[in-house]
């Protein structure tokens, strides 16, 4: 079997389109094409992406040789399936995912993360000042759902395969994080001014929270934004 047909078949093991592979090793969808019917060869810099997206080594693609499988291999693949469990649920294949699919995920992690932030800080508004219920309970009710929230996010970015930055994401990531320093300097001087005025030192923290979610909004927007783009 040539490179090219090693290729082919790789891709349909994983079951990946041309224009899938293309987009996470930033080429176009005819040098795959061209890759796998051996008019071109991949270049140097794309050969270990290529076998880290179909799970084998670079010696493997190039010669067909499989690595011996030692002790130690086996038990870091055992930690790393462990590790991805933690951090992900069951269904959700990161590594198989294509930058798109990767993308609506995050959306749809970010936007249930900013309805338990909603709901949290409706919670403790609700459950302290109309219903009077127990402060302790209030309070534990609200740190825990916070504490879901952020723990879904985490879990998910953390699981999240690197890709290399096309040059629009690099300027939407500085878009992004310019917007949310000058919300987060606002948010600092209203907090002063609220807990000096006020005195309720005890509950003006929540501004960090309310500063947190409309960051995740913000980041929602623009996910949001850049699918409806990919879609045209």
């Amino acid at each position: 079997m040539d490179l090219g047909e090693k290729l082919y078949e790789l891709r349909r093991t994983k079951n990946l389109s041309q224009e899938n592979v293309a987009e996470q090793l930033n080429v176009t969808r005819q040098t795959i094409s061209k890759w796998e019917t051996n008019q071109s060869t991949p270049d140097f810099d794309k050969i270990v992406p290529l076998c880290e997206l179909y799970g084998i080594t670079p010696n493997e693609l190039l010669t067909g040789e499989k690595p011996e499988e030692k002790n130690n291999n086996i038990e870091g693949k055992e930690n790393n399936i462990k590790k991805n469990l933690f951090f992900r649920g069951k269904d959700d294949d990161y590594e198989n995912m294509t930058r798109n699919q990767i993308k609506r995920k995050s959306a749809e992690v970010i936007s249930g993360s900013v309805f338990l932030f909603i709901f949290a800080i409706a919670f403790v508004g609700v459950g302290d000042t109309v219903l009077r219920w127990n402060s302790a309970l209030v309070g534990c009710t609200f740190l825990l759902l916070i504490g879901l929230g952020v723990t879904n996010i985490i879990r998910h970015f953390m699981s999240i395969p690197k890709f290399k930055k096309t040059e629009d994401e690099k300027k939407e990531d500085e878009i992004l994080n310019q917007i949310n320093g000058i919300i987060g300097a606002i948010c600092v001087v209203i907090y002063f001014i609220v807990s000096f005025t006020t005195f309720a030192w005890h509950i003006t923290w929540v501004i960090f929270i309310i500063n947190g979610l409309i960051c995740q909004i913000i980041k929602l927007l623009f996910m949001l934004k850049e699918d409806r783009k990919n879609e045209k």
